[in-house]
């Protein structure tokens, strides 16, 4: 309420895993269907759509989404191939939401 009260247009929520994932942001949103929210700290590949079917305005991934043994040895494809995937997913949820 407080970043609301500031004039926030985006806030972000972290660390969403911990504090109960998608079902925290539905859980917020009921309160404040108007909010823009941006869960961050455990989303992942896995859930990034059940993520925005809560009504997650947008996805803050940030660990999950890079390999660390794919990092240290430079292969950086793995990394885009992961990236890829993870803007299919929310594609793919945010035209199932439509």
């Amino acid at each position: 309420m407080s970043a609301l009260e500031a004039g926030a247009k985006i806030i972000k929520i972290f660390p969403c895993g911990s504090v109960g994932g998608a079902k925290h942001i539905k859980a917020l949103r009921a309160p404040f269907p108007d909010i823009r929210l941006v869960p961050t700290g455990g989303v992942n590949l896995s859930n990034a759509a059940e993520y925005l079917a809560a009504g997650a305005f947008a996805l803050g991934v940030g660990a999950d989404l890079v390999d660390l043994v794919a990092l240290r040895k430079n292969e950086s494809s793995k990394i885009i191939d992961m990236a890829k995937t993870l803007l299919d997913t929310v594609r793919l949820a945010r035209a199932n939401k439509s």
